[in-house]
């Protein structure tokens, strides 16, 4: 007795022993079955073409009543692991492609990649790989309530009409990432064009200063020394144009790149135990070979350590 047939589009024909797979798998753990028993007691699956899956029930141990819930329950949970895991990328990029197709082929491959980052985890480091399964499952059980509904129905499920024209509140999360990564990308692509500007105007600057240590006690907190460790002025005046776009365009905690563009040094020594941090490297990229990076030396060994936040 055929129970479902699972079809593929023919451009994922590679994709049916992966899908026969999950389907197999995670028939098992739902129906209960012992995975070193002959796992066909029940129901089988299979390949009826190079793209068609079907799952059949086995009788006399087959009842529908009994295994029936429990069989399109596992068909939902391995088709919606199949989905988020093989083909979430292609519907993002099918989404970007008709919202902007006016861009260029580099600008939405750039957002297809900061969509990969939101969706796995990258922007999110920083709150633990708990959070990127939690927001992965949410996702994958979207897809599945849908496909278990519609299996209740139908015994024929075409992935490719499925996605496309069903799934509503998956496909518009996935949109809403696309707009969101968009944001993120013109936001980073105007950043960076605004530190280009700032590294050529450093370049055009003379130098008023031979060197200066900049000292990190932690976070965004930096102290500012010449080269015989004498502290300067945190605040030092600065171009009037350089102040008002620093004003506008970068963060509170970045103005030490203000006082740093201020005293205009031929050579700048950064003394840190956080030689990744982002307001460092963006320091190193304004300052490019003006600059080295110390984590521990005999000038700032002891008193760095002293003034390091804990």
């Amino acid at each position: 007795m055929e129970l479902y047939t699972v079809s593929l589009p023919a451009s994922l024909h590679a994709s049916v022993d992966q899908l026969t797979k999950l389907l197999t798998e995670q028939a098992i753990v739902d129906l209960h079955i012992d995975s070193n028993a002959a796992q066909s007691a029940i129901v089988e699956f299979i390949q009826i073409s190079e793209h068609d899956i079907r799952c059949q029930a086995r009788f006399p141990q087959f009842q529908l009543k009994v295994h029936g819930p429990a069989v399109y329950k596992a068909a939902s949970l391995a088709i919606a692991e199949f989905v988020v895991s093989e083909l979430e990328p292609a519907m993002l990029a099918s989404i970007i492609r008709r919202k902007y197709r006016n861009h260029m082929p580099s600008e939405a491959a750039a957002i297809e990649r900061y969509c990969h980052d939101l969706l796995h985890g990258k922007e999110w480091d920083g709150l633990g790989a708990k959070f990127h399964e939690a927001d992965r499952l949410r996702r994958k059980n979207k897809v599945a309530s849908e496909v278990e509904l519609f299996l209740q129905e139908h015994t024929q499920i075409n992935i490719k009409g499925f996605t496309s024209f069903r799934l509503e509140p998956y496909r518009k999360e996935l949109a809403e990432v696309v707009e969101y990564a968009l944001d993120e990308y013109v936001l980073d692509k105007q950043y960076q064009e605004f530190i280009s500007l700032l590294k050529y105007f450093v370049f055009l600057q003379d130098t008023k200063l031979s060197m200066v240590h900049l000292l990190h006690k932690g976070a965004y907190d930096f102290m500012l020394y010449d080269e015989s460790f004498k502290q300067l002025d945190p605040n030092p005046p600065t171009d009037r144009i350089v102040a008002e776009m620093l004003e506008t365009e970068m963060n509170i905690e970045d103005m030490v790149i203000s006082s740093l563009i201020a005293v205009s040094p031929k050579h700048i020594t950064i003394h840190t135990r956080q030689p990744d941090m982002q307001v460092i490297r963006t320091i190193e990229t304004i300052f490019d070979q003006r600059v080295t990076v110390c984590v521990q030396c005999a000038a700032c060994n002891s008193s760095l350590d002293e003034l390091v936040q804990p």
